[in-house]
């Protein structure tokens, strides 16, 4: 049976309220006032209450305010009793949360009405909720599918990494992978889909499955630009898929230490080598080769470049979301203010990047991420 809760501090309107309403089957609570009101409604959830504006102590508005604020009563319809019938009035109850108001002296039909609309109003929230908390359940679900194929940091005679991964949402679009082509190859890349969530989420986990089982057609995997010259022809945008992404692409030889690489409108990785003048202050590369985003433009083309990693190096390769990060007087970090954090971080001993994230934070006046920020850390001794 529906249950509902009438707050009122009029013992004769209780009790009329009461009569009518269970004769017309709802099952029916009542309170004194706005304090006992809270008590009942806090343990019995009701669908629905119907409550006096003009009460001592507490009043109706007040007792709707702290009504709305809580979750687990977020779908409750709140009926506001009252005389008062102005515009300003009804507007002051409409912003203290209020559904519906029923204007005294009281029709019987008008109440029943109203208490019927109320209640399907909360059957519709309700299931709203219930279907918003499915899908809630689902993506969490699908992000830890996400985390589960994202690769564990690794430790190697010749080099190690360390990553971070943190979506604006339960998912996100970046994506990140590093493996063995040989005992001396090592493949490493990031990418970043556009937007954000299951969409974004989707093409980024087939990057990393055709990647990772190496099924690309005549594809040289140890040739970055030729990866994602197959990539582009592979994800091309079309009128079922308008999603496109960016990515770093390298190989690095342990023996030789050189790095070949390629990039698809990257941002460039960025090599930080030890300055034997000066240990404090690093010396950067950036590592980037032209080439528009993967799927744009089918006839696209990418170069390789490579590098030697000079010994006690480290590269970093990640998003743009780390330095897309909105300061509080409204302008963003930029990658040239990433670069002197990036190298701050490094010349510490050891190394976490944690601590990174907490510089970051540092210019981050927002409590949500906007983006989502993903980090590769390579260091080569």
């Amino acid at each position: 049976m529906v249950q509902l809760l009438i707050i009122d501090d009029d013992p004769a309107m209780q009790r009329w309220l009461q009569r009518i309403l269970k004769n017309s089957g709802y099952s029916v609570s009542v309170a004194s006032n706005g304090e006992e009101g809270l008590i009942q409604a806090k343990e019995q959830h009701p669908a629905l209450i119907i409550c006096d504006w003009l009460m001592p102590k507490i009043t109706g508005l007040d007792v709707c305010r702290q009504i709305k604020s809580l979750p687990e009563l977020s779908t409750t319809f709140f009926i506001l009793l009252t005389s008062l019938s102005s515009i300003e009035d009804r507007v002051q109850g409409l912003d203290a949360g209020a559904d519906d108001f029923l204007f005294k002296p009281i029709q019987i039909s008008e109440l029943l009405a109203r208490v019927r609309a109320g209640l399907r109003l909360h059957n519709l929230s309700q299931d709203l909720k219930e279907q918003k908390q499915l899908l809630e359940t689902e993506l969490r679900e699908a992000a830890d599918y996400v985390r589960s194929i994202l690769p564990e940091p690794l430790t190697h005679e010749k080099l190690a990494i360390d990553v971070r991964f943190f979506p604006c949402q339960d998912l996100g679009g970046d994506g990140f992978d590093y493996f063995w082509l040989d005992e001396t190859h090592l493949a490493i890349y990031l990418l970043d889909v556009a937007g954000h969530g299951l969409r974004a989420a989707l093409p980024s986990i087939s990057v990393i499955n055709l990647l990772r089982s190496q099924k690309l057609n005549q594809v040289n995997y140890y040739q970055p630009s030729n990866v994602l010259q197959e990539l582009n022809q592979v994800f091309q945008i079309t009128s079922r898929n308008d999603k496109y992404f960016t990515i770093w692409y390298g190989v690095y030889n342990c023996q030789t230490r050189e790095l070949i690489y390629a990039s698809a409108g990257h941002p460039p990785a960025i090599l930080l080598e030890k300055n034997l003048e000066n240990q404090q202050n690093s010396l950067e590369k950036e590592l980037k080769t032209p080439g528009f985003p993967i799927g744009m433009f089918a006839n696209a083309q990418y170069s390789d470049k490579s590098c030697i990693i000079p010994p006690q190096a480290s590269l970093y390769i990640f998003s743009d979301g780390i330095y897309e990060v909105e300061k509080i007087n409204g302008y963003y970090l930029g990658l040239q203010n990433f670069i002197p954090l990036l190298k701050e971080y490094q010349a510490n001993t050891p190394q976490n990047l944690d601590q990174l994230f907490v510089s970051l934070k540092a210019f981050h006046h927002k409590s949500a991420l906007t983006d989502d920020l993903s980090i590769i850390e390579a260091y080569f001794p």
